[in-house]
């Protein structure tokens, strides 16, 4: 007698299915209603939105001018969430962001402290240029970020769910700036790159934003719908080959585990959590791109916003004018052949 399929877990599959396809809709109406404030920049749109459909958070490094804030502003509108921007200075203290207590006194003259929230307590947080402010600073910023709470005083604060934390970065200006240091860096799920706009992206900028009407995005989805669609995106099933792609990826970037040109280059390389940010970013990368379950491809696609802010190289290699990227590219072609 053969085995009886299971009722319950054929219906979950059919429910996945059903979920997934009303979440490819709401997915290519945000993908629209964000193309209608922010021009070219295809790439960086989708790793940020990859990131916060995967539940976490996104370093964009770039220049200053090309559209990281309003991407971020942009994005807090159309996802529905409630947003608030930090401009990070040296002289920023822990609770201009995380809140502090003040005392309050009543009619009768008792005195009481209440706790007065920071900017942290936002649904989407625009860390703008984290590394300006001083390690104390950023180490409260990327505690809340790990831990989806404050301790004030004490008494533990639930950060708002989802939360999630855009951070901004200039790769140019060092000078007064403290660089994230390697363990808070793995805090981020991914690093965005924010390169130049293309020439016809550029072009529409200059038409679209110099005249008397300003685009505005409207809101697509509200922020519950959009902890439904973090929640689908950790049901979606994952093949065992794709499985194995992001661990022979993420081991071939460690020095000691067989891959020459990666003991020769890499000081260190990625740790568990990279794989992790693999598994879910390759599925939130299924469903961007209007597909049920991840594949290779996607892998490969992500290796570099993954990787590059999780691995170093060694002097010698820098020295050649070797970069992350490099090593990174040369992992990838290995894993294709």
């Amino acid at each position: 007698m053969g085995m009886m399929p299971n009722p319950d877990v054929a219906l979950d599959e059919k429910a996945i299915v059903v979920e997934a396809e009303k979440a490819l809709a709401d997915i290519a109406a945000i993908r629209a209603e964000v193309a209608k404030v922010i021009f070219g920049q295809e790439k960086v749109v989708e790793n940020t939105l990859l990131a916060i459909l995967s539940g976490g958070h996104a370093l964009l490094v770039g220049v200053p001018g090309l559209a990281k804030t309003k991407l971020v502003t942009t994005l807090g509108t159309v996802l529905g969430l409630d947003a608030n921007r930090i401009q990070f200075t040296p002289d920023l203290m822990p609770s201009d962001i995380l809140g502090t207590e003040v005392m309050d006194q009543d009619d009768t003259g008792r005195r009481s402290f209440r706790f007065v929230k920071g900017p942290v307590f936002a649904q989407l947080l625009m860390a703008d240029e984290i590394n300006r402010a001083s390690p104390r600073t950023q180490s409260a910023l990327l505690q809340s970020m790990q831990e989806y709470h404050v301790t004030i005083a004490g008494q533990p604060y639930q950060l708002p769910a989802p939360f999630h934390v855009l951070a901004t970065q200039n790769p140019l200006e060092q000078e007064g700036t403290y660089p994230l240091p390697e363990a808070q860096l793995d805090r981020f799920l991914l690093q965005v790159d924010v390169l130049y706009p293309e020439l016809a992206a550029e072009r529409q900028i200059l038409l679209e934003t110099t005249g008397v009407r300003d685009n505005r995005a409207n809101a697509v989805i509200s922020s519950e719908r959009l902890a439904e669609i973090q929640k689908l995106i950790r049901q979606m099933p994952v093949s065992d080959t794709v499985v194995d792609a992001i661990l022979s990826l993420v081991r071939s970037a460690r020095p000691g585990h067989g891959n020459a040109a990666t003991d020769k280059n890499v000081a260190w390389g990625p740790g568990p959590r990279a794989g992790q940010a693999l598994m879910l970013c390759a599925r939130a990368r299924a469903l961007y791109e209007g597909r049920l379950a991840p594949s290779i491809d996607d892998v490969h696609a992500l290796a570099e916003p993954v990787l590059e802010h999780r691995m170093a190289l060694t002097f010698a290699a820098r020295a050649e004018g070797m970069t992350v990227r490099d090593v990174i590219a040369g992992l990838v072609s290995n894993l294709r052949s």
